[in-house]
């Protein structure tokens, strides 16, 4: 298990950070092209397009999956999963009931009523990757969220498999999914955005792909809305000499066993953590089920920095902007000021990533590749939208209708100017 070992001298560690962002670009040049012309034929063809792909594909026409096949499918699954699935769902739905966003309104310091009214989304689209690992946390996080926002109908999207995974199924009936069709890939995000068939199209789209689900939502982004474009998964994990080498390793590896391109980086002051931690994935590594995908993950964007002192570590993850930051040190609290920019931020030897992939309510749908610098986790919020509203009387529009008036004029616009001078003739000039 070999990992790129840097250390910090004002070069070496952004020329590792420039390649592994060019990571995720060199997978979107390859893929960009397909995906324009499948979203055209689903534009074009509608389902006729949709079930070719999927046959193409997958090898099979889409269906509906009814509900009574949901709850089926959460009979069947260990009571120790549904329970651990209902106990995260609660806290997901928690955790977003003390996040919303609510309406409210004020009077203006010039005497009018403002506000925000917030309504919900009508209609969302959740896909639900398959690929390497069926996934029912991912069900959990996008569409508990909604439902917290009040969104009327949740349609959930998967890839067809011979055998679908009874626990995403299950996941999606603790969840409250209103619809579930077996389609998945570049025609499944064509069919929720321009509507195909019995499958509706949907107002917002949400939830993680692979690299064609990815550039379809980046190129329908403006017809719908989408939550992020999601990248490689990361974690980088900052650590001193107080860091138990062994926990360190582990939640490293946890990241790695994602896929070949996910990213998996120790940023720390201790070169002595260095030694033990490499030896500690050496040693876990030898136990685990996706050692092969660890191995390529780790090899090629896998890496270790080392850097003088706890601020130069946060600067570095605060370039990164990574997806995931561990912090586990003496006072993990005390750096979080100089963070600025990081998906989920887990503090402390007892806060491991899997945390919050699972259990503790905060969304494990995160901006990667560096999107952390201006977007944020998945949350209820994601879910609405907003009014302005205004209600100003006759007085209150009187005490700024001379400054409006200018404003107007200045821009050359008389016709903004009268609508305000024709409710005061002869008051205002």
């Amino acid at each position: 298990m070999s990992m790129e070992i840097v250390r910090a001298d004002g070069h070496a560690e952004w020329a590792l950070i420039a390649r592994l962002r060019q990571r995720a670009e060199e997978v979107q040049l390859e893929v960009d092209e397909t995906v324009m012309e499948m979203l055209r034929a689903v534009k074009e063809e509608g389902f006729t397009a949709v079930n070719r792909f999927s046959q193409q594909f997958d090898g099979t026409t889409v269906r509906e999956i009814s509900i009574n096949e949901l709850k089926a499918a959460y009979d069947g699954c260990s009571q120790t999963l549904i329970q651990a699935m209902e106990h995260s769902a609660a806290n997901i739905r928690d955790y977003n009931q003390h996040i919303l966003v609510k309406s409210s309104e004020w009077i203006s310091p010039d005497g009018g009523k403002v506000g925000r009214i917030v309504k919900p989304l009508e209609r969302v689209g959740v896909y639900v990757p398959g690929g390497k690992a069926a996934y029912p946390s991912s069900v959990l996080m996008n569409i508990v969220p909604a439902k917290v926002a009040g969104v009327e109908e949740v349609i959930m999207v998967t890839p067809p498999t011979d055998f679908m995974s009874k626990e995403v199924l299950a996941a999606a009936y603790i969840a409250g999914v209103n619809r579930v069709f077996t389609v998945g890939g570049v025609q499944a995000i064509g069919a929720l955005t321009y509507g195909a068939g019995p499958i509706p199209k949907v107002d917002k789209l949400t939830g993680p792909g692979n690299a064609y689900v990815a550039a379809a939502k980046r190129m329908v982004y403006g017809t719908v809305d989408i939550d992020m474009v999601a990248g490689p998964s990361e974690v980088l994990v900052i650590a001193d000499d107080t860091a138990n080498a062994g926990y360190v390793a582990a939640d490293l590896l946890s990241q790695a066993e994602h896929d070949e391109l996910a990213s998996a980086i120790l940023v720390t002051t201790s070169e002595s953590l260095v030694q033990q931690v490499i030896f500690g994935i050496k040693q876990q590594a030898n136990r685990l089920s996706r050692r092969d995908i660890i191995q390529k993950s780790l090899a090629n964007f896998g890496a270790i920095v080392i850097c003088d002192s706890l601020s130069q570590c946060a600067a570095v993850s605060n370039a990164l902007a990574p997806e995931h930051l561990e912090i586990i040190t003496k006072e993990p609290r005390a750096l979080l000021p100089e963070i600025k920019h990081a998906g989920a931020v887990f503090l402390g030897s007892h806060t491991p990533e899997p945390l919050g992939d699972y259990m503790a309510g905060p969304n494990h749908v995160l901006p990667t590749s560096g999107t952390a610098r201006f977007f944020s986790p998945l949350s209820a919020d994601a879910f609405i939208t907003s009014m302005s509203v205004l209600e100003f009387d006759r007085a209150s529009l009187q005490s700024v209708a001379a400054q409006i008036i200018a404003f107007a004029e200045s821009e050359h616009l008389s016709a903004h100017a009268k609508s305000v001078q024709i409710r005061f003739e002869g008051e205002i000039p």
